[in-house]
C-alpha cells in the first residue's frame, strides 16, 4: 500500500506538471527508506519490489505484433538487432575499463539497448538476487530515467538538423530512446507519423526482451545457485531456469498474434502493466539508500551517458547505410 500511494503521487505530479513519473517514484521512494528498516513493511516492500514487476512485464507481451518485424523491413530488423547486441557487449567492455561491477555493464547496456527500465527489472530478475545487483538495478534505473528523458528533448532536434525522412526519424528515435514513453514524446515533437514509425521500431526492440532475458537466465544459473548455496541471496526460494513471466510474456504474444483480442481489454491490461511497473520502481526507490549511492561516485554515470551515445551513433550510422542501400 506505502508502494502504491507512491506511485500514485508520482503519476499525479508526472501528468499534471510533466516529466518521467518512474523517475519520481523513485525519488519519492527514496524519502521513505527509512520505513524498510521497520519489519512490517518489509515483506510487502518486498514482494513489490521482486514479484509485482514480473507480473508487469510478462503483460508486455501483449504489445507485441509480428506484423511489427514486415513493416520494419529485414534492413531495419539487423540494425535493432545490431544494437541491442553491440550495446550490451560495449556496456560490459566499459564497465570493466571503468572498474565497475559485470552486473552494471549488463543491468545498463541491457536496459539501454532494449526498452529501459522494463527491461532493466526483467534483467535483475535473471540474474542472482544479491544486494550488489539490486543496487546496481536502481542505479541503472535512475540514470535510464535521466537520459531517456534528456534524449527525448534533444533528439529531435538532431532528426530536424539532420533532415531525416520519416521513415529514418522513426527508425532513429525508436532506436535510440531508452523507454517506451519517451520513444513516443519524441516522435510527437516533430510529426503524429514519425510517432508512429518510432513506436514501430520501439517495439520490435521491446520483443527483443524475452530472448535476451532468457540468455541471461540460463548464463546466470549456476550463478544464482552459488548465492543461495554462499547465503549471499536476498531470498532462499530457488528460481527456475526459465522464469514463469517469460513464458507468460511469450504466451499473452503469440495470443496476440493468432486472435483479434478487444481493443478495450489490450488498454486495460497496458494500463495494469505501467502501473505494476511504476509501483515496483517506487518499492525500489524505499529500499535504496542515498548515503551508499552517493558512494559510487561518476563512474557509473560515464558508463550510462556512453552507453546512450553509443547506441545513438550507431542508429545514425544505420540510418544513412538504409539510405545509401536505398538510393
Amino acid at each position: 500500500m506505502l508502494s502504491a500511494v507512491v506511485a500514485i503521487a508520482a503519476t499525479f505530479v508526472a501528468e499534471h506538471y510533466g516529466g518521467p513519473k518512474y523517475l519520481y517514484a523513485l525519488l519519492m521512494g527514496m524519502a521513505f527508506h527509512h520505513l524498510s528498516q521497520v519489519e512490517r513493511y518489509t515483506a510487502g516492500i518486498e514482494f513489490t519490489a521482486k514479484k509485482l514487476v514480473r507480473f508487469g512485464v510478462a503483460l508486455l507481451g501483449l504489445r507485441i505484433l509480428a506484423s511489427d518485424l514486415h513493416d520494419l523491413g529485414w534492413l531495419g530488423v539487423m540494425s535493432l538487432v545490431g544494437g541491442l547486441v553491440l550495446t550490451i557487449v560495449f556496456g560490459m567492455w566499459m564497465a570493466k575499463r571503468l572498474g565497475l561491477p559485470k552486473s552494471l555493464g549488463l543491468l545498463s547496456g541491457g536496459g539501454t539497448a532494449i526498452c529501459g527500465i522494463s527491461a532493466t527489472l526483467a534483467i535483475s530478475t535473471a540474474m542472482p538476487q544479491t544486494k550488489e545487483v539490486e543496487e546496481m538495478t536502481l542505479l541503472t534505473v535512475i540514470g535510464i530515467a535521466a537520459f531517456s528523458t534528456l534524449a527525448m528533448v534533444l533528439y529531435p532536434l538532431l532528426v530536424v538538423a539532420l533532415s531525416l525522412t520519416q521513415a529514418e526519424a522513426g527508425l532513429f528515435l525508436g532506436g535510440a530512446i531508452h523507454d517506451v514513453a519517451q520513444v513516443v514524446g519524441a516522435g510527437y515533437i516533430i510529426s503524429p507519423d514519425v510517432a508512429n514509425s518510432a513506436t514501430l521500431a520501439k517495439m520490435f526492440r521491446v520483443s527483443m526482451l524475452m530472448p535476451v532475458v532468457v540468455v541471461f537466465s540460463l548464463a546466470f544459473a549456476k550463478s544464482r545457485e552459488e548465492a543461495q548455496s554462499n547465503g549471499l541471496a536476498t531470498h532462499t526460494k530457488k528460481a527456475p531456469l526459465i522464469p514463469m513471466f517469460l513464458v507468460v510474456f511469450v504466451a499473452l504474444a503469440v495470443l496476440n498474434n493468432i486472435t483479434q483480442l478487444p481493443a478495450a481489454a489490450l488498454g486495460a491490461m497496458s494500463d495494469l502493466s505501467g502501473w505494476c511497473l511504476v509501483i515496483s520502481i517506487a518499492a525500489l526507490g524505499i529500499k535504496t539508500s542515498l548515503e551508499k549511492l552517493s558512494k559510487l561516485g561518476w563512474r557509473p554515470i560515464a558508463l550510462l551517458a556512453s552507453e546512450a551515445v553509443f547506441i545513438a551513433c550507431w542508429m545514425l550510422a544505420m540510418v544513412y547505410v538504409l539510405r545509401y542501400v536505398a538510393a
